[in-house]
């Protein structure tokens, strides 16, 4: 009895593709910067302005798999004020004002499919 596999070669390579594509310097790690980039953006045009400095402090981190967006501990206002340290009560007074919350619940779905079809583009069809 004898057997034969086709297609084998093209399987692996399929694999090999799909692995790379998960690495976090790969498309995996372009997806979470494309989700990144669209939310930190959203929450900069939501964020309410007094002085602008609050707007200007969203900072974006990415670390492999993870994308983070803060206020930037070492932003200061042009009278001394410090964003890190007000905005989280602008933030806490909810509504319009919770910038955050507000960019995962408007915008969040929207971000996670942008990153989405970065990683779809990448992988094997």
């Amino acid at each position: 009895m004898s057997a034969r596999i086709r297609g084998i070669q093209e399987a692996q390579d399929g694999m090999l593709r799909t692995a790379a594509a998960f690495r976090p310097n790969g498309a995996f790690g372009d997806a979470v910067k494309e989700a990144t980039i669209y939310l930190h953006r959203y929450a900069v045009s939501i964020t309410h302005v007094d002085s602008g400095a609050l707007r200007a402090s969203h900072h974006i981190e990415l670390r492999g798999r993870m994308g983070a967006i803060y206020i930037s501990p070492s932003a200061v206002r042009s009278d001394g004020g410090r964003p890190s340290v007000y905005g989280p009560y602008e933030h806490a007074r909810g509504g319009s004002h919770a910038f955050y919350a507000r960019t995962l619940a408007e915008a969040g779905q929207r971000a996670a499919q942008a990153g989405f079809v970065r990683l779809r583009g990448a992988l094997p069809r």
